[in-house]
C-alpha cells in the first residue's frame, strides 16, 4: 500500500540509531505513523519539526507492519520555535492532536483547523490574535471525538477567550487526557502562562 498526501507533523521520536517514528495528520487518512529512515540526519532534522507542513509518502507492505515514510518540506514553522509564545502554541497544538486523535481515522475538519491555527500563530504578532483560534480548535477536537462543547468564541473578545481556554482545559483534563495529564498538560500550562504574561 502506498499513500502520498500533504501532512502536518505532530510528533517525532527516535527509533534505532539513525531513524525516527513520525506521526502526521493527513486530510484523508487522519493521524498516521511511519518510520523515517535517517530521520536524525542533518538533512532531515529541519524537516522533522512538529508543526511543519510536509508531503508524506507512506508505504506499507502489510497492515500489521509499521509503514515507512518519506517526507518533503512544504512549509516550515521551525523558525517560530525560537519565539517563546509561538513555540508553546505549536507545541501544545501538536501534542494535543498526537495524544487524542485515534490513528488512521479521517478527520478532515481537524486537518484544516490545525493548519489554519498554525498559520495564525505564524502570522500573528501577539497572543490576542490567535488565542481565540486555539479555543475554537480545542472545542472542534473535543466535538469531533464525541464530547459536546459550547459554541465558538469571538476571537477578538479577550475575556471570553480566557474563560473559554479555562473551560476547555477542565474538559480536556477530565475527558480526553485523564490518563496522560502529566505527559501532555504541562505544555498547555506553559502556553497559558505565556498568555497571561503577554497581556499583563
Amino acid at each position: 500500500m502506498q499513500h502520498r498526501s500533504l501532512a502536518l507533523l505532530c510528533s517525532v521520536r527516535s527509533h534505532g540509531e539513525h531513524g525516527v517514528i513520525a506521526r502526521v495528520l493527513t486530510p484523508d487518512k487522519g493521524l498516521v505513523a511511519g518510520y523515517v529512515r535517517a530521520g536524525r540526519s542533518r538533512a532531515l532534522r529541519p524537516v522533522l519539526v512538529p508543526g511543519n507542513k510536509i508531503t508524506a509518502d507512506r508505504r506499507q507492505r502489510h497492515p500489521d507492519q509499521l509503514a515507512s515514510l518519506d517526507v518533503e518540506l512544504v512549509d516550515s514553522r521551525a523558525p517560530l520555535m525560537t519565539e517563546p509564545l509561538a513555540a508553546v502554541g505549536i507545541d501544545w497544538t501538536c501534542a494535543l492532536v498526537a495524544a487524542c486523535l485515534p490513528e488512521e481515522e479521517p478527520f478532515p475538519d481537524m486537518f484544516d483547523a490545525m493548519d489554519g491555527l498554525l498559520c495564525a500563530i505564524a502570522a500573528a504578532p501577539s497572543a490576542r490574535r490567535w488565542a481565540g483560534a486555539m479555543v475554537n480548535f480545542e472545542r472542534l477536537l473535543m466535538r469531533s471525538l464525541g464530547y459536546g462543547s459550547a459554541l465558538p468564541v469571538a476571537e477578538e473578545d479577550w475575556p471570553s477567550v480566557i474563560v473559554g481556554l479555562t473551560a476547555n482545559g477542565a474538559q480536556l483534563s477530565r475527558h480526553l487526557l485523564a490518563d496522560r495529564r502529566r505527559d501532555i498538560l504541562p505544555a498547555r500550562e506553559r502556553m497559558m502562562d505565556r498568555f497571561k504574561r503577554a497581556v499583563a
